[in-house]
């Protein structure tokens, strides 16, 4: 029985083992590898740290960008702020209060007719 048991393994036994119960019957447990000299784990063991380092490197990558858009949308926001600080002068016409409004509110919101902005004007 012992001889057929390892005869029909594929690699290298590394531990045999026999029990016998109440009744007479006997168990066998046999384990072994199939990789005896390391070679498969050491390959595997290779490629799962090249694979980590790819993912080390992309997520540095994306890290990177990721500031770079930051640091962009700051200057834009930075851009925004000093365009909108100081004085300017706007000038307008228009033949009745409604229409010189709708001029200003168009001449600030840069837009060339009015967008629903308004303003109150009390006399």
């Amino acid at each position: 029985m012992t001889k057929s048991a390892v005869a029909g393994c594929r690699g290298t036994l590394t531990n045999l083992s026999y029990s016998v119960d109440a009744n007479g019957n006997i168990s066998v447990a046999i384990s072994g590898t199939s990789d005896p000299d390391g070679k498969i784990a050491k390959e595997n063991a290779e490629r799962r740290a090249k694979e980590k380092k790819a993912a080390e490197e992309k997520a540095a990558e994306r890290r990177k960008e990721k500031k770079a858009e930051e640091e962009k949308a700051a200057e834009r926001r930075a851009e925004r702020k000093e365009r909108m600080e100081g004085t300017f002068t706007v000038s307008a016409t228009g033949t009745d209060v409604k229409s010189i409004t709708q001029n200003i509110v168009a001449a600030v919101s840069g837009t060339s007719s009015p967008t629903g902005g308004s303003f109150d004007i009390k006399a």
